[in-house]
């Protein structure tokens, strides 16, 4: 398993040397964008509409928008200076809590801990002492320039690290619209409700639920493989620095015989009525 990240776990004066590992992977299907006419892969790119040109990396800097065409500019060192600043490297536990009190809505995306070198033991203690407690971590974290909020949990005999939304990134359930909050129902209604759940409650084997679209999806996708409906698209090859090269010496060329052309062309004008003022 591909390690993204290394670094310890802290938690009072005991240091965990772990590795981060993702613990789920997309499994949507890309597509790819072609040219209608041609089946070219679409090339995007990044573009100035005020000077009206294409530019590279290196002709980006950040900003954040303050207002409407207004921006502070922030450099990479100082973006690098922050997160030396808050220690990038570690996840530091400040409270124990139980799972149950956090709702679901904050759960955003696990990743797996497994220990580095020398950290077996430390992650063994930490591991035990959560069993034991039925509690779960409550840590910080800087992962993929912000710094965020997580909880330390046990997960099949492995920590899992499950980053949180901080609260005012969970928007207010108030702002939801049309939400009935009086609507009356009848006793009989909720039974036959309650009843219906209990009839299709069972326990639960993710293994049961399977994605139906993307294997639809796939599906179709490799019956066009095996006919006759696998396009070629066509490659563009970059232009040659040699060849731009050549084109703006031949340019110079042709221009600088036009401009010796237009001289001769004055130069001899000039004799023409040089001699017409002598004679």
């Amino acid at each position: 398993m591909h390690t993204m990240w290394k670094g310890s776990i802290s938690f009072g004066l005991v240091n965990i040397p772990v590795k981060l590992h993702a613990a789920t992977e997309d499994k949507d299907i890309q597509f790819r964008t072609l040219h209608k006419k041609c089946q070219t892969p679409i090339k995007y790119v990044k573009f100035c509409p005020h000077c009206n040109v294409e530019v590279d990396k290196d002709d980006l800097v950040k900003a954040f928008e303050i207002t409407k065409g207004k921006f502070v500019r922030i450099e990479d060192e100082e973006i690098e200076e922050i997160k030396k600043d808050i220690g990038e490297k570690t996840v530091e536990i400040i409270d124990f809590v139980k799972l149950s009190d956090i709702d679901p809505i904050y759960f955003n995306k696990s990743y797996y801990l497994s220990p580095n070198e020398g950290g077996a033991k430390a992650y063994s203690l930490l591991r035990k002492a959560l069993e034991e407690s039925g509690k779960v971590g409550i840590a910080k974290i800087s992962l993929r320039s912000k710094e965020q909020l997580a909880v330390l949990r046990v997960y099949e005999k492995t920590l899992v690290m499950e980053t949180i939304h901080y609260p005012d990134e969970v928007r207010n359930v108030k702002d939801v619209p049309n939400v009935p909050t009086d609507v009356q129902v009848s006793k009989k209604e909720l039974d036959t409700a309650i009843l219906l759940i209990d009839q299709l409650t069972t326990d639960f084997y993710p293994e049961n639920y399977k994605d139906e679209y993307r294997e639809a999806l796939m599906s179709r996708i490799q019956a066009k493989r095996s006919g006759d409906e696998v396009i070629t698209g066509k490659t563009s090859e970059e232009p040659s620095k040699v060849m731009d090269l050549m084109e703006a010496l031949k340019a110079s060329i042709d221009r600088t015989k036009t401009e010796g052309k237009k001289k001769k062309a004055t130069g001899a004008k000039r004799k023409q009525g040089k001699e017409m003022k002598e004679a």
